[in-house]
């Protein structure tokens, strides 16, 4: 971990980001693989997967992202240090809130009724991508913030920090490649078209990464607003998206239990390396 970490000190916090959000942009490239081997996944396989991916979602924004916020506040904005935190973070659920109202999309499990957004005519499969498009648009920004507190020197943050970020955000991932690619491989779609859409959901986090670390950089009060407004953003998907579509088959209390164990390898994560 030492080696790892001596080696992103030394890139600088744009490349360090764009390096750790291009790997976590793999991660889901191989879950998405996984159509070139299986043509479904069983539901009681998918929904805790998907649980788990919320679990890591929740003990990010805490952990990695809100801790962090309210310590700097402490030292930065002395009697105001639950300001930062409680502003940006209403301020990120708000901006996915109306990403979510303005960008037509669906989500994994819903029928082509359940459509959220403008009403449009894009095809099911464009609005599967977008759904997961959104939602991985505050892990990418997540990490990059981390990255660029950690550059500039916050006390509060480091790079093994923004590392094991990166790890958890990537281990998530991999069951979001999954859960894109396969239903529409099970709609018909090739093999391959189904990988690429998978991928795909996914490439908006190294853009997302870069810019999170590009901003903190040059407006460092900003910093614990930033944090925080990656937790509220990351906070508003696992409710809105993340666990609606671990509830409505029959495996929700294994569903829950992927949550709770997301939850724990983040934490133990955060805490061991961060």
């Amino acid at each position: 971990m030492h080696q790892i970490e001596h080696f992103f000190e030394g890139i600088g916090p744009v490349y360090a980001a764009l390096l750790a959000t291009t790997f976590t942009w793999l991660v889901t490239a191989a879950g998405a693989s996984l159509v070139f081997f299986f043509r479904t996944l069983n539901r009681n396989v998918l929904d805790p997967m998907l649980g788990f991916t919320g679990g890591v979602m929740v003990a990010a924004s805490f952990w990695s992202l809100l801790n962090p916020s309210i310590e700097m506040s402490e030292r930065l904005f002395p009697g105001w240090s639950w300001m930062p935190a409680a502003v940006g973070f209403l301020l990120g659920a708000s901006f996915l809130y109306f990403l979510d109202k303005l960008t037509p999309h669906l989500h994994i499990n819903f029928g082509a009724e359940e459509t959220e957004g403008m009403k449009t005519q894009f095809h099911r499969t464009t609005l599967l991508v977008l759904a997961i498009t959104l939602h991985n648009i505050p892990e990418g920004l997540a990490v990059g913030v981390l990255f660029g507190a950690a550059a500039e020197g916050m006390p509060e943050a480091s790079i093994a920090g923004a590392v094991a970020l990166a790890i958890g955000i990537g281990i998530q991932n991999f069951p979001e490649g999954i859960a894109v690619a396969m239903p529409l491989r099970r709609n018909g779609v090739s093999r391959f078209k189904s990988f690429w859409y998978g991928q795909l959901s996914a490439i908006v986090e190294p853009f997302a990464g870069v810019l999170g670390a590009v901003a903190v950089m040059y407006m460092q009060p900003l910093l614990p607003f930033a944090l925080a407004f990656a937790a509220g953003a990351m906070i508003y998907v696992v409710v809105e998206e993340v666990i609606p579509e671990t509830q409505r088959e029959k495996y929700t209390d294994r569903s829950v239990m992927g949550f709770i164990f997301g939850f724990l390898v983040m934490m133990i994560l955060d805490v061991a390396l961060g």
